[in-house]
């Protein structure tokens, strides 16, 4: 029957475990370790454990284990393993498969750690990576080899907003055999069709659109069970980044009304950024929804929306960039997204801070970008508190 439920009725509902008590909302399973009947049913399940046995808190937990189903039931893959953060994710997702001689190409335009995680711990290991334009398929193509094992990208790129053909990738990816890992965050679970275009592996930071409320730190890997259980559970087991069940908890409640906040937000990003769009005192308005945005058909086409993200650049670098920062009202000043209050980030001193002035220049990261998460306040009073801001300038 939950496979005919539509998104939001699964968010509610999907991979619910209900205690001999009966209880509505999903119990919190706040135990390290669980105990056996016997020696003999202790031994199994370390051998063996069932689809519904759990052994210790690092390898899996009720809770968690709703919070893993239920997204999973969203996004179309067979399973998913949740991580204590979304870098967690990445960076496990790639490593559990990865090993000295192998080969990557990625995207270039990558949020800051990330970048990190392939550029600086993969190379140690003696993994070669290229960079490529990701919105250039003949660049994708270039960079493929025989020993091309992993091929990973953003859907949509953190902080300007690139938005990658992804069917296209995956199938250049798929001709050589390589598995394609997509970092998600920014087109969110609501306006994914990530696997029906292609994407073996998909990866979210939790901590962004799911609990969506700036509360915990989360991350989760969604693949099939083959590679989820065999790849990835043991190196996350071993390793040590797993979701706690109190994050968990927080998860499921976020999810049930993710499907309502990430809408509206993203219907207040798209006024937001046509009320914008064409400011004088605007150097770039960058927004998938927007006509003039340079993936506006790939964005529609695989997206539904735009996303909750909008990306402006002033004209005067960061001297203007921090006036509108300070001069906002409504919106707060931090690193984070997805939240259901509106957030400005200046990711040349913060997010991609780490990176050189070259490599931002690459990626159209200058110092007048800001980077504006959409909230769920009034349309309206954003607009105004934004376009008040840019006075100061």
């Amino acid at each position: 029957m939950a496979d005919n439920w539509k998104t939001r009725t699964k968010l509610v509902h999907e991979g619910i475990r209900r205690s001999q008590y009966g209880e509505v909302a999903e119990p919190i399973f706040l135990t390290q370790g669980f105990v056996y009947d016997s020696a003999e049913q202790a031994a199994q399940r370390f051998e063996k454990a069932g689809e519904d046995e759990f052994i210790y808190a690092r390898y899996g937990n009720p809770t968690v284990r709703m919070f893993e189903e239920r997204i999973a039931s969203i996004e179309g893959t067979e399973d998913g393993f949740a991580t204590a953060s979304g870098m967690a994710a990445v960076s496990a997702a790639l490593t559990s498969m990865l090993k000295t001689g192998d080969h990557v190409v990625s995207a270039r335009a990558l949020f800051g750690s990330c970048l990190y995680v392939l550029e600086d711990v993969l190379t140690r290991f003696g993994v070669e990576v290229t960079f490529v334009d990701g919105t250039d398929l003949d660049a994708w193509r270039a960079a493929m080899r025989p020993d091309t094992k992993a091929v990973f990208l953003e859907s949509m790129s953190n902080p300007t907003l690139e938005v990658i053909d992804l069917k296209s990738v995956a199938a250049i990816a798929h001709e050589v055999g390589a598995t394609v890992i997509v970092d998600n965050v920014f087109t969110t679970p609501v306006f994914s069709r990530a696997v029906e275009l292609g994407a073996d592996v998909v990866v979210y930071s939790a901590t962004k659109h799911i609990d969506g409320q700036g509360r915990v730190l989360g991350g989760i890997v969604l693949g099939t069970r083959e590679y989820i259980r065999k790849t990835l559970e043991p190196y996350v087991k071993h390793t040590g980044g797993a979701m706690n069940p109190f994050t968990a908890w927080l998860m499921l409640k976020g999810l049930e009304t993710m499907d309502l906040r990430v809408r509206a937000q993203a219907e207040t990003a798209l006024k937001l950024a046509k009320a914008l769009e064409g400011d004088p005192r605007l150097g770039r308005v960058i927004y998938p929804g927007l006509a003039s945005h340079p993936q506006h058909d790939i964005a529609m086409a695989q997206l539904e929306k735009g996303g909750t993200v909008v990306t402006l650049e002033l004209k005067g670098g960061q001297a203007e960039a921090f006036r509108v920062l300070n001069a906002l009202k409504i919106v707060v000043i931090s690193n984070n997204l997805g939240d259901t209050k509106s957030i400005v980030t200046h990711p040349a001193t913060t997010t991609h801070q780490r990176l050189s002035e070259d490599q931002r220049d690459a990626l159209g990261i200058s110092q007048g970008v800001v980077r504006l998460s959409i909230g769920l306040e009034d349309a309206d009073d954003l607009i105004d508190d934004v376009s008040r801001a840019l006075d100061a300038v």
